[in-house]
């Protein structure tokens, strides 16, 4: 009996609409992030480091089969120790290529994490500005929403403000 009180109490609770004042919106960040103006700027300056490195990092890594070619046709001219100071110099190579190429993979990271967090600053005056101008109490990321109206969903005009607001951010 008790449990029939309580399931019919959880229904009526549960089945009774919320009526609340406040308005909630949802905003796609991540849509921001790569549509708009400031965001392509971010995309197009990284995608210009990585390029540019990519090229040096090719032009090493064909040296370094070079070397390891000649090496390679030389084993027979070359007594032991010459051949393992120039096996043990090779490897230096293969060993310093690698990590100088996880190095600037690393800081291209860092940089891209820096620009975006840069664009998030600039973007929270504005939402403040928005939310204030249209009193809205609560801006949720898209990404953290099951489903919602697309009444609710604020990013086209966000993206507009942002373009209209933030056009470049530099990447050090």
């Amino acid at each position: 009996m008790k449990k029939k009180i309580i399931l019919i109490v959880i229904f009526l609770l549960v089945s009774i609409p919320s009526f609340s004042n406040e308005k909630i919106v949802y905003l796609d960040v991540e849509k921001i992030m790569q549509e708009s103006i400031a965001g392509k700027s971010i995309i197009a300056q990284l995608k210009k480091k990585r390029d540019k490195s990519i090229s040096e990092f090719k032009k090493r890594e064909k040296d370094i089969v070079e070397k390891e070619k000649k090496l390679i046709s030389q084993k027979n001219l070359l007594n032991d120790e010459e051949f393992k100071k120039k096996l043990k110099d090779l490897r230096s190579d293969v060993s310093n290529y690698q990590k100088d190429r996880n190095k600037v993979s690393n800081e291209i990271t860092q940089k891209r994490i820096k620009a975006s967090t840069s664009l998030i600053k600039k973007l929270t005056p504005i939402l403040e500005a928005y939310s204030k101008e249209k009193s809205i109490k609560i801006i949720i990321q898209k990404k953290h929403i099951v489903m919602g109206s697309k009444e609710d969903d604020i990013t086209k005009d966000i993206l507009d403000l942002v373009n209209q607001k933030v056009k470049n951010i530099k990447i050090d």
